[in-house]
C-alpha cells in the first residue's frame, strides 16, 4: 500500500518560512519523481516544484529564488523549504510521487501566509 504522508504546514507570517515533509512507504522512493503541489480556494492546483530521481529540480515561476526542494532516498522523504512567504502562497500543499504510468498524492497540509 503505498502512502504519502505530509507534515510541516501551519500559520506564518508573510517573509516567514516553513519547511514541509513527505515520508513515503510502499514505493521504491529512489526512482520515482517526486513533487509538491498546491491548491487554493477557487482555483486549480498547480506544479510547485519537482525532483527527479537524478534530483534535477524545476519550480513554478512564482517560487522560484524562494522555494527549495531536496530529497533523501535513506529517510524516503521529500522536502520543500519556503522561504520569503506571500499570502498568495497559501493553500494546501499536496505531495506527489511518479513513476511507471503511476502517480500518487499525499493528503496535503494547510499552509496559511497571514498576518
Amino acid at each position: 500500500q503505498v502512502q504519502l504522508v505530509e507534515s510541516g504546514g501551519g500559520l506564518v507570517q508573510p517573509g516567514g518560512s516553513l519547511r514541509l515533509s513527505c515520508v513515503a512507504s510502499g514505493i521504491t522512493f529512489s526512482i520515482y519523481t517526486m513533487g509538491w503541489y498546491r491548491q487554493a480556494p477557487g482555483k486549480e492546483r498547480e506544479l510547485v516544484a519537482t525532483i527527479t530521481s537524478g534530483s534535477f529540480t524545476k519550480y513554478a515561476d512564482s517560487v522560484k529564488g524562494r522555494f527549495t526542494v531536496s530529497r533523501d532516498n535513506v529517510k524516503n522523504t521529500v522536502y520543500l523549504q519556503m522561504n520569503s512567504l506571500k499570502p498568495e502562497d497559501t493553500a494546501i500543499y499536496y505531495c506527489n510521487a511518479r513513476g511507471f504510468s503511476q502517480t500518487y498524492w499525499g493528503q496535503g497540509t494547510q499552509v496559511t501566509v497571514s498576518s
